[in-house]
């Protein structure tokens, strides 16, 4: 599962008053599910096996009018808001039914590195930060899980123990099992924002089923992680997201 972000000690999501807070501090508190905000516009979602591409035709730049339209007022990088958008109309194929809106994957993104920015950090047009995000050692010290080394260091860069990776924060194990490229540049990288949040997408959307039912969003949002706080600050941010971008003239459904 992911690594327990809180409770865990993952340092972006124990940072919660980042450096460019996400529309506002503290949003008002929220009821599951979320408001689903503007629906991105139909895409072609990449077909599994496609040759490797180019960042310059990576699919996600189809949602680019969308995000444009909404990314100063939501406080959200365009790439970012870009991949949520994507990973949402993506599992809408993968997982009919599911009803996984973009707001609930821009309030996980928001709650673990700012979208991308935590520490000063910089989304590039593929998505990827300026400088790795990488939490803190699960060591099991000052209330940490501990979690020993499982990937050699080859995603984290610790041999010793398991660190939160990327900006929606997998831990080796989870990512090892949700991988996914979803920018199809041919390599699945937790530090691309556009292949994580396709990953949270499927996670999400494997464990809930119908994450229009509010005991369902419930679920799998505290299997993603455990702690209620967390899961209500995501809640809190994904609502607002949502109202808020239904106040912009933004490209895309009612």
């Amino acid at each position: 599962m992911i690594a327990l972000l809180v409770s865990c000690g993952s340092e972006p999501s124990s940072s919660r008053q980042q450096t460019q807070p996400s529309v506002q501090a503290d949003p008002p508190t929220a009821v599951a599910p979320p408001d689903s905000g503007v629906t991105p516009p139909p895409l072609s979602v990449l077909p599994a096996g496609t040759p490797p591409l180019p960042t310059t035709e990576r699919p996600q730049l189809q949602l680019e009018a969308w995000s444009e339209s909404m990314s100063d007022e939501l406080n959200i990088p365009r790439a970012a808001l870009q991949a949520y958008g994507y990973a949402a109309r993506a599992a809408e194929t993968s997982h009919p039914g599911c009803g996984l809106g973009w707001t609930t994957l821009a309030g996980i993104g928001a709650i673990e590195s700012s979208h991308g920015r935590f520490n000063g950090a910089r989304l590039d047009e593929t998505g990827r930060p300026s400088v790795p995000i990488i939490g803190l050692p699960l060591d099991g010290s000052h209330g940490v899980k501990r979690i020993d080394d499982t990937d050699g260091g080859r995603l984290d860069g610790d041999p010793v123990f398991d660190r939160a990776i990327g900006p929606l924060q997998f831990i080796p194990t989870t990512w090892e099992r949700w991988a996914s490229d979803a920018d199809g540049d041919g390599v699945a990288d937790p530090h691309d924002i556009d292949d994580a949040a396709l990953a949270a997408a499927q996670y999400l959307c494997t464990v809930g089923g119908d994450m229009n039912d509010p005991d369902r969003f419930w679920a799998a949002l505290l299997d993603y992680n455990e702690s209620h706080d967390y899961g209500q600050d995501v809640l809190d941010h994904a609502d607002h997201y949502g109202k808020t971008s239904r106040t912009l003239s933004a490209e895309g459904g009612r």
